[in-house]
């Protein structure tokens, strides 16, 4: 039974340490990116509204690939664009203008198709399918200062009580083999 409570002490404490690390390698490459996260060529986007519910879920964060022909795509296609206003939008291609210059697009939650059309060149890139529920809400909070201070020590914390807690269970194994002795 010890045996086996060591390796899961081990496994417990490993899992702790790879989050730590993996938790501050994002936050630093999250605030350095200038908070769009990019891994291989694809980057994190997080979904703040039901405009593509029930497929993507508010709060979501999915992978879109950038680059390429923006003139490419085709009807039924996800994609995200920028706004005039700098805004991000994810939603479906309902219909490609001329050569895919322009694209109308409508989410799928949406009544009607979206009021402009989209410019090729406004196109960030294709959604990959790949989408992750209410972790979004996480990556928005850990691009706030306060969230990127609290995901940098929330981590150490958890080590720092798991550590306490296995010296404390340590200590206490030691004076119960003390007082088994002694009787």
């Amino acid at each position: 039974m010890r045996k086996i409570l060591r390796v899961v002490n081990h496994i417990t404490t490993f899992l702790i340490f790879v989050l730590l690390i993996t938790t501050a390698v994002m936050v630093i490459s999250f605030r350095a990116s200038g908070g769009e996260a990019d891994l291989f060529g694809y980057q994190f986007k997080t979904v703040l509204s039901g405009s593509m519910e029930p497929g993507i879920k508010t709060g979501s964060i999915i992978s879109i690939e950038k680059g390429g022909d923006m003139t490419r795509f085709e009807r039924g296609d996800v994609i995200t664009y920028r706004t005039p206003e700098s805004m991000l939008i994810t939603h479906r291609i309902a219909e490609v203008i001329g050569d895919g210059e322009q694209y109308i697009t409508k989410g799928d939650n949406n009544e009607e198709a979206d009021s402009e059309p989209i410019l090729a060149q406004n196109v960030v890139g294709k959604y990959t399918g790949f989408t992750v529920p209410y972790i979004g809400y996480a990556m928005n909070f850990a691009s706030t200062s306060k969230g990127a201070a609290m995901m940098l020590i929330l981590p150490g914390l958890l080590l720092i009580g798991y550590s306490v807690i296995t010296i404390w269970r340590v200590l206490q194994q030691l004076d119960d083999s003390k007082a088994a002795e002694k009787h």
